[in-house]
């Protein structure tokens, strides 16, 4: 076993990297002023304060290129840099994942990963000096009450790494304790633990946490971004939503994994009362939320002139884009990576300003993405008895009524007409309208021309869609291009926002049998997106309309809204994974436009990227590095792998 996580390093400088941009100081943005030792760390209040600063610096990133939220699976994608190394994400859609330097490895911390288990060594270091066993020790410079919220801080902290490690990796060891210095070198080789029992684990350091945390934070000018116990709530219902899914819940494909001692790390058998303690920490997370106000984002501002229709657009983007809003659970204060606004834009927006040279247009949905929205009818489009499916890639000219969503008089694919709003909130298209804040009406909404050689097309090596899709619902509506660049509102990342938690507790409560409870939860989503309920949409629309009356239909609908709802925000490589989807997704052509061309015919012609190829089972869990095995030989490698 390398040393991440084999022993509490006494004397070993610890920084709190936080290298963050926004325009309201929080939490997290506070970079401590020097560099503490063990020594001091725990010497006074300030550099305490500052070693609980080093345990949320592990917190994911928010930046676009190695991020494996939003290139590791099948609806991003990008163009070969030629500093190729950064793009250790994409390189995994590319299928380079390997065991001799594994890509964005979390294990380690190498290759675009952060190290989780040394993450984890510090939380136990905090909590170490900060308690007597079981106990909360006695420290004379710290008030009782902060001391105990600091203690759950950390515990939920260390939940959320270990919970991070688990849906990477599968079964991994639990590191409760640090080892001494005086371990033995049996000692230091720990195994990995069987995937039910770290479920357990983490649940139960969830539940310490949200015992002794605020429901909400009320020092909103500078603690934003801190644990608190609806996020602890939250973050088991995810849990333990994973849990059950049919990756980890009775997985034939792992009935033989054993580790060297014989001991077998998933459990073979489906147990349906994992869904039962799925549903139960999805309602009470829920009912903490409502006590608190948490609830759905809706978009208002009286100095714009906008449609019914983008004022729900903007309430889809805003739930993801707006600062702070009335749907966020948990942000990461610290992550406000204006890069990823950057990258999502389309260059030359504002056609005003002709050079475009600052660096935009990396991210490039998938079409897969766009055919996976529904119609403006609120089912899948090849269900829609109203929606022509196999003419989706012929062209049709936008009327003055349709001006909204596409520009009216512009030619592009009949994929493009007649979708929902989330369609249109979370994808930039040729042809369609993209409304920011300085546009002040949306009849004065930008228009986006990507072909080849126009002012949103392609035109150099880099920076541009390969796709022909941008993705909108990342860009905040304050967005403005400059003639040097950009300026725009930064946001925290939403790690965790309602619908996601509703559509968590809508799933569960169907795989418990319970249909219709599990639909009002699901239609909360659809009416803010401005769709009618699943069962009038199916009933009415739908070629299949009794899918939603049987688990089984109900349980694809669920997870169709939850690719539409969660879009882009780095929930579907996890999702495709648990559902153990991803073998059916990945083994497909990532398709775009052809962007390359300057006529319109020749512009819309699906254009295959990559021939993506996914193995299962080996490729639902993320391999441990050759080396590591080497070194600890009580560890056993992922299956495939």
């Amino acid at each position: 076993m390398k040393r991440t996580f084999l022993y509490s390093i006494c004397g070993m400088a610890l920084s709190a990297a936080l290298l963050f941009t926004g325009c309201k100081k929080s939490f997290l943005d506070i970079v401590p002023d020097n560099m503490v030792t063990l020594d001091n760390a725990f010497s006074n209040k300030t550099e305490a304060e500052k070693y609980l600063y080093t345990c949320y610096s592990y917190l994911p990133d928010a930046g676009p290129v190695s991020n494996i939220l939003f290139m590791g699976a099948d609806d991003m994608w990008t163009y070969r840099w030629n500093n190729y190394s950064y793009q250790s994400p994409w390189k995994i859609s590319l299928g380079e994942q390997n065991i001799v330097s594994p890509l964005v490895n979390f294990w380690d911390g190498e290759n675009h990963g952060k190290p989780y288990f040394k993450a984890i060594r510090d939380c136990n270091i905090f909590l170490e000096n900060m308690m007597d066993g079981e106990s909360t020790r006695h420290i004379a410079y710290l008030d009782p009450a902060m001391q105990k919220r600091w203690i759950a801080e950390v515990k939920f902290l260390k939940a959320y790494y270990h919970f991070y490690l688990l849906r990477m990796y599968g079964p991994i060891p639990i590191t409760d304790k640090n080892l001494p210095i005086s371990a033995t070198p049996d000692e230091v080789k720990v195994k990995r633990e069987p995937v039910d029992l770290v479920v357990d684990y983490i649940s139960g350091l969830l539940d310490e946490a949200a015992n002794e945390l605020p429901a909400e934070i009320t020092n909103r000018g500078t603690e934003l971004g801190r644990a608190t116990k609806t996020a602890a709530q939250m973050l088991k219902a995810k849990l333990l939503v994973m849990a059950a899914s049919p990756l980890f819940n009775g997985n034939p494909d792992y009935a033989s994994f054993k580790d060297k001692s014989g001991q077998l790390l998933f459990n073979p058998t489906v147990d349906p009362s994992k869904w039962e303690k799925a549903a139960a920490a999805c309602d009470a997370a829920l009912q903490t939320c409502a006590g608190v106000g948490i609830k759905l984002y809706e978009f208002a501002d009286p100095f714009v002139t906008i449609s019914p229709g983008t004022t729900t657009q903007l309430s889809i983007r805003g739930s993801v884009t707006e600062r702070w809003n009335t749907e966020i659970i948990w942000s990461l204060s610290g992550r406000t990576d204006n890069t990823l606004q950057q990258y999502s834009i389309i260059g030359r927006i504002d056609p005003s300003f002709t050079d475009g040279n600052y660096l935009s247009s990396y991210l490039s949905p998938t079409m897969r993405m766009a055919e996976t929205f529904y119609s403006n009818n609120g089912v899948p489009i090849n269900e829609d008895k109203t929606w022509n499916y196999s003419r989706r890639y012929e062209l049709r000219t936008a009327t003055h009524d349709e001006r909204f969503n596409v520009q009216e008089g512009q030619t592009t694919a009949r994929l493009h007409f007649d979708r929902e709003n989330r369609f249109y909130a979370s994808l930039g298209f040729d042809g369609g309208v993209w409304f920011l804040q300085s546009n002040r009406t949306d009849e004065n909404a930008w228009t986006i021309q990507a072909k080849f050689g126009q002012p949103q097309g392609k035109q150099h090596d880099e920076f541009y869609s390969v796709t022909g899709y941008w993705p909108k619902k990342l860009v905040n509506w304050k967005y403005t291009q400059t003639s040097t660049g950009f300026t725009t509102e930064s946001y925290p990342w939403p790690e965790m926002r309602l619908a996601d938690l509703y559509l968590l507790y809508a799933e569960a409560l169907n795989e418990t049998g319970k249909s219709t409870e599990a639909i009002i939860w699901l239609d909360k989503v659809r009416q803010r997106a401005g769709l009618q309920g699943v069962v009038a949409s199916w009933s009415n629309y739908s070629t299949s309309p009794g899918k939603y009356t049987t688990k089984e239909g109900l349980r694809s609908i669920i997870h169709q809204e939850r690719l539409i709802e969660m879009a882009f925000e780095g929930s579907r490589i996890w999702d495709i994974r648990r559902w153990k989807e991803a073998v059916a997704y990945q083994n497909q052509p990532v398709v775009g436009w052809d962007v390359f061309q300057r006529v319109t015919s020749e512009y819309y012609r699906p254009k295959t990227l990559h021939n993506q190829t996914f193995v299962a089972p080996r490729d639902y869990l993320w391999p441990l590095k050759e080396y590591d095995l080497t070194v600890n030989t009580n560890l056993v490698q992922n299956p495939g792998w």
